[in-house]
C-alpha cells in the first residue's frame, strides 16, 4: 500500500517508487560515501517550506533541521522525487542542489537526511572537508538527470486518470520529472509558479482556468497550421485516400484565399514543414508508408496536462479539481486519436513544425532529434505508460 512520504510495500517488503530511491539504496548499500554525493548531486533534492515563507519576496527560509532519534544527531532533512508526501495547501517543497546545500550549510550542523526515516535513506557526512566534495561533485554532475523516464510505483499506473497523465509524458521526461502524479509538487514550488508566469502568462488562478480552458479546445497550438492538416483530412475523406503534395497544396490555396498574405505565407510554409518531417519520420522507421499526421492537438493536450499539474504545484487549484481537469484532457485526446503512437507523432509533429516556422528547419534540427528520442522511448519502453495503458 502507498504510504504517506510515497513508498509501498509489497509482501511486507519496501518498494521504492522511483527510480531515483532504488539506485540511491543500492549506493548506500556499496559504502561508498564518495559514489552517494556524485548521486546526490544528479538528483532532484527537496526541502519543506511553509508556503506563508515562500511568498515572501526575496526571502529565503533556513534549512531546517531535525534531531536523529537513533544517534542523536541534528540533520537537516531533505527528500528524493520520489518521496514527496500528498499535497498540502500550506506547505510547499524548495529544490536544492548539494552544492547550494554546501554553500548554504548551517555551521554546526554535521549531517544530511536524505529521505529520513524511510527505507530509502541516506545519512550524508556534512563535516566541513565533506562540504568541499559536494561542490565539487555538484560541479562536475552537469545537473540533474533528464531525458529519462520516471514512473511513481504507487501513483496511478492504469485506468482513465493513468491515461489523463500519460498524455503529459513526454514534458515530464524532457524534464526528468515523473509522469503519474498530481502532488506536492511538479518541479518545485518556486519554478511551477515561474514555469506559468513564462512563457504561459499566467499569474493567477483566473488566468490558469482561461489559458487551460484554450488549450483542451486546441487554440493555442496554431490555428493555420492546423487548418492546413484538417484542409488535407478533408480531402483524404472526400478522396476516399491520401491526396498528393500537389491536390494538398491546391486544396490549401483555395482555403486560405480570403485570407490575408501573413496567414497564407504561414500555411505554405506549414505544408512545406509537414511535408518534409512526415519524410523524415518515414526515413526514421516511426510513421508507416502511407501514414500522416492529420491533427496537432496532440501538443495543446500534453500541455494542458502540464500546465494543470504546474497549477497543481503552484496551488492555484487542488488535487481534486486537478484530476477531473486531466480526466478530461484525456477524453479529449481519445476523441482526436486512435492510439497512443498517432498521439506522439501528432506532439511531435507539432513541436518540430512551430520551431521551423520560428528559426527555420536548420535551427528545428535538436528538437526533431530530441522529440524524436522521446517519441521512442515513450512508444518503445517496456516499463512506458503507452505500453501498457491502454489507448481507448
Amino acid at each position: 500500500m502507498r504510504t504517506g512520504n510515497g513508498a509501498g510495500t509489497a509482501g511486507g517488503t519496501a518498494v521504492a517508487p522511483t527510480e531515483i530511491e532504488r539506485a540511491l539504496s543500492a549506493t548506500v548499500a556499496g559504502g561508498d560515501a564518495d559514489a552517494v554525493v556524485e548521486l546526490l548531486a544528479r538528483t532532484r533534492l527537496y526541502v519543506l517550506v511553509a508556503r506563508l515563507h515562500a511568498d515572501i519576496p526575496g526571502w529565503t527560509a533556513p534549512l531546517p533541521a531535525i534531531r536523529d532519534e537513533v544517534s542523536g544527531r541534528t540533520c537537516v532533512p531533505v527528500l528524493t522525487q520520489g518521496m514527496l508526501p500528498p499535497w498540502h495547501p500550506e506547505w510547499v517543497f524548495r529544490e536544492v542542489s548539494i552544492g547550494e546545500l554546501a554553500r548554504i550549510w548551517p555551521y554546526d550542523v554535521r549531517r544530511l537526511a536524505v529521505n529520513h526515516g524511510t527505507p530509502f535513506a541516506a545519512m550524508v557526512d556534512a563535516r566541513p572537508k565533506r562540504l568541499k566534495t559536494w561542490v565539487r561533485a555538484d560541479a562536475l554532475s552537469g545537473g540533474v538527470r533528464q531525458g529519462v523516464l520516471l514512473t511513481d510505483a504507487g501513483g496511478p499506473l492504469h485506468g482513465p486518470l493513468a491515461h489523463g497523465l500519460a498524455l503529459g509524458a513526454h514534458l515530464a521526461v524532457t524534464n526528468g520529472l515523473i509522469w503519474n502524479r498530481l502532488g506536492a509538487a511538479y518541479e518545485n514550488y518556486a519554478s511551477d509558479r515561474a514555469r506559468l508566469r513564462s512563457p504561459w502568462g499566467i499569474p493567477h488562478r483566473a488566468e490558469y482556468r482561461d489559458r487551460l480552458a484554450s488549450l483542451m479546445k486546441n487554440q493555442l497550438v496554431g490555428r493555420v497550421q492546423e487548418g492546413v492538416l484538417r484542409t488535407r483530412h478533408t480531402l483524404a475523406h472526400r478522396l476516399g485516400r491520401t491526396p498528393t503534395r500537389e491536390e494538398w497544396s491546391d486544396a490549401v490555396a483555395r482555403a486560405f484565399a480570403a485570407r490575408d498574405a501573413d496567414d497564407r505565407a504561414v500555411a505554405d510554409r506549414a505544408l512545406r514543414h509537414v511535408t518534409l518531417y512526415e519524410e523524415r519520420f518515414r526515413a526514421d522507421g516511426v510513421l508507416a508508408p502511407g501514414g500522416r499526421v492529420d491533427t496537432l492537438a496532440a501538443f495543446d493536450l500534453g500541455r494542458a496536462v502540464n500546465v494543470v499539474r504546474l497549477a497543481l504545484g503552484a496551488r492555484y487549484g487542488d488535487p481534486h479539481e486537478a484530476e477531473q481537469d486531466v480526466l478530461r484532457v484525456g477524453e479529449l485526446a481519445r476523441g482526436a486519436y486512435s492510439s497512443w503512437a498517432d498521439f506522439s507523432l501528432g506532439y511531435l509533429m507539432a513541436r518540430v513544425v512551430h520551431r521551423a516556422e520560428d528559426d527555420g528547419p536548420e535551427a528545428a534540427e535538436p528538437t526533431y532529434r530530441q522529440s524524436l528520442t522521446e517519441h521512442r522511448l515513450l512508444t518503445q519502453d517496456p516499463a512506458s505508460p503507452y505500453r501498457n495503458i491502454p489507448w481507448s
